[in-house]
């Protein structure tokens, strides 16, 4: 307790300034917005093998149940893993690695806008 003019105050706390958002947002144009998922992968042909490895696992599992029973089935879930979760988890992926670095997202005074990024062709 402090005492202010013989009067008995409890230490006050002055309340926190607001974090500001960045000045240059250019520099997380690339990174994806919090809150949001990225399922892109560092290259379009690694992406591409993801799939063909989910997409595979899929349907060998399913084509192989007539020959090697139901045992089969349990290389499925393995196509979660290659897909990061399931097959439009990786189309979202897709549509992301195609679109990196060719769009950049800025936000200003809270609206955000979608736009070509600076020297993509």
């Amino acid at each position: 307790m402090n005492t202010l003019n013989g009067v008995k105050t409890l230490n006050s706390v002055s309340p926190v300034k607001p974090a500001q958002p960045p000045e240059d947002v250019s520099a997380t144009a690339h990174s994806p917005a919090p809150g949001t998922k990225d399922f892109a992968s560092r290259s379009v042909p690694r992406h591409l093998a993801r799939g063909a490895l989910g997409f595979g696992l899929i349907i060998g599992s399913v084509a192989l149940v007539p020959v090697a029973g139901p045992a089969t089935l349990l290389a499925a879930p393995l196509a979660l893993i290659a897909f990061r979760g399931c097959p439009t988890c990786w189309m979202v992926g897709l549509a992301q690695t195609i679109s990196r670095g060719r769009l950049e997202r800025r936000c200003a005074d809270g609206v955000c806008t979608l736009s070509t990024a600076r020297g993509a062709p």
